[in-house]
Parts: C-alpha cells; sequence; structure tokens
C-alpha cells in the first residue's frame, strides 16, 4: 500500500486526473461487459425461436420477442413484425430503421474509450515533463557533486512514474475497446443475417395466395 502511494505521489499533479481516467474506463468497460454478456448468454436462443415461430405462427414469434425486449436485436425485428399490411418492402425498411436506431446503443461508449487512449499518454507525458523541470531546476550549472547529480537521476526516474501509468490505461483500454468492437461487429453482421432469413420468410407468405391477409 505504501509503494503505491509513494508512485502516486511521486507521479505528479497528474496522476489524479489519470486516476479519475482509470475509474472512469473501468467503469465503462464493465457496463459493457455486463451487456455483451447478457447479449451472448441469450441471443442465440432468442434468435433460433424467432426463425422457427415465425414461420409456422407470426403472432406468437411477435409475443416471443416482447418477453425479450431487453436485447437490441429483439427490437429490432419486433418493429418489423410489428407492422400491420407489410410489405417486403415496409418490411425490410423496418428492419433497416430499426437497426440504425439501435446502432447508438451497441456502440455506446465508443467515442469515450478513445478519448481515454489518446488522453491518458499526453497526460503522462504532460506530468514527466513537469517532474523533469522541477528535477532539472535544483540542478546548478558549474555546480554538479555525484550527490547532487544522483538525487536529479532519481527525479527523473520518479517523473516517468506519471508516463507509465498513462500507457498502462491506455493500452488496458485499448485492449477492451477493441474486444468490444469485434462484438459490435458480430452482432451488426448476425442482425443482417437473421434479417434477410425473416425477409426470405416474409417474402414467401407473402407470395401465398390468402396468407398476407391471414398476416394483417
Amino acid at each position: 500500500m505504501e509503494t503505491i502511494l509513494q508512485l502516486f505521489k511521486s507521479g505528479g499533479v497528474v496522476m489524479f486526473p489519470l486516476l479519475g481516467l482509470s475509474i472512469f474506463s473501468l467503469a465503462m468497460i464493465l457496463e459493457r461487459s455486463l451487456f455483451w454478456l447478457r447479449i451472448s448468454r441469450q441471443q442465440g436462443k432468442v434468435t433460433k425461436q424467432l426463425l422457427n415461430l415465425y414461420q409456422d405462427d407470426a403472432q406468437a414469434a411477435n409475443m416471443m420477442l416482447k418477453r425479450h425486449r431487453n436485447l437490441p436485436i429483439a427490437r429490432i425485428f419486433l418493429v418489423a413484425l410489428s407492422l400491420e399490411r407489410s410489405t417486403p418492402q415496409k418490411f425490410k425498411l423496418a428492419l433497416e430503421s430499426a437497426a440504425q436506431a439501435e446502432i447508438p446503443i451497441l456502440k455506446r461508449f465508443s467515442n469515450s474509450f478513445e478519448t481515454v487512449i489518446s488522453v491518458s499518454p499526453l497526460l503522462g507525458l504532460l506530468g514527466t515533463v513537469l517532474g523533469l523541470i522541477t528535477s532539472l531546476s535544483s540542478l546548478k550549472l558549474g555546480d554538479i557533486e555525484s550527490s547532487q547529480a544522483t538525487g536529479v537521476t532519481g527525479g527523473i526516474g520518479e517523473a516517468l512514474t506519471s508516463t507509465a501509468a498513462g500507457l498502462i490505461i491506455a493500452i488496458a483500454t485499448l485492449f477492451f475497446a477493441s474486444i468490444f468492437r469485434g462484438l459490435y461487429l458480430q452482432q451488426i453482421a448476425q442482425i443482417q443475417e437473421v434479417g434477410g432469413q425473416l425477409e426470405l420468410i416474409h417474402l414467401d407468405k407473402h407470395e401465398q395466395p390468402g396468407v398476407y391477409d391471414a398476416l394483417t
């Protein structure tokens, strides 16, 4: 504990905003982790049930989606399935507009992650520069003793603490941000895949005599 406090003190004043950024980043990582964990656990089962139900009973598929409104993909498909007298064109447009509405939720905190990744190293570098200025200001030209030089080099070493802290925060945040971006791209691909299958089923039903009236 004392070592951590000593490192925090040696990093200078910029360690306070770095601490704030680390807490902010940790909170975002926790929220996104819980979000994607919930989706990964439920979504596969929901999409499989949806395709099976919609093939035979559109109303049952609609009710099933309402029970899973907490999933973005369920909200997207619920908009399309809730349309009255939907033609294939209307069905496709509803899917596309609903998917666009869910993108901000799927990409939540993406800009904040980028801000932390960019700002953390810069703050660390600023702390190092301030530390170097403080260390070198105590060094007088023409009066360099071994003990004084040792103190300066020790001060330089301590000044690098803020740079190391900034890099650690940036690297850790970048690692998780990359994972979340990969999950987002997978989610978009799955929405397009399942949406395409639903469009084919809807088109098939629409072309069958008497089925269109039953859907409405």
